[in-house]
């Protein structure tokens, strides 16, 4: 199980480091938007997927297929680098396209839970659900944003 969630558990790892990394760059260099990216890489592309794959590894009660990973870790890191460019470019709208891979990812997310009957409630379903809703939450919110500075 754990094996075909190795995808999305590497890429948000290596989002969080590329996180860090901008993180660094954005003092010495006066990068303006550089505080932005860093949080965005650590949080959505990093800890979320993260958050995202190790739950579902976990929580499925079928384990997903590796087609069916491969399509989430696929459209999450390009929606990220999609609304991570759109950014640096002060482009909302392709914001706004990068956003409906991420919106299908989570879509993606819920499906492979959503055949976990009503009695296996658990605390970390709950905090699995609430993950996906924030985050899905998250993106209508950003959009926004975006357009409203630009």
């Amino acid at each position: 199980r754990w094996r075909r969630s190795l995808p999305l558990l590497i890429a948000g790892a290596v989002s969080v480091i590329a996180g860090g990394l901008a993180a660094a760059v954005t003092g010495p260099t006066e990068w303006s938007k550089g505080s932005w990216v860093a949080a965005f890489l650590v949080l959505v592309a990093g800890v979320a997927q993260i958050g995202l794959g190790a739950g579902q590894a976990y929580l499925a009660v079928t384990t997903p297929t590796v087609a069916f990973v491969t399509a989430e870790v696929v459209m999450w890191n390009v929606a990220c680098a999609t609304v991570i460019a759109g950014t640096l470019l002060s482009s909302p709208a392709t914001v706004a396209v990068g956003s409906v891979p991420l919106v299908a990812a989570l879509v993606m997310f819920m499906v492979a839970l959503s055949d976990r009957s009503g009695a296996q409630r658990s605390i970390i379903v709950v905090g699995y659900r609430l993950l996906l809703l924030v985050v899905l939450v998250s993106v209508p919110i950003g959009v926004a944003l975006s357009f409203a500075r630009h």
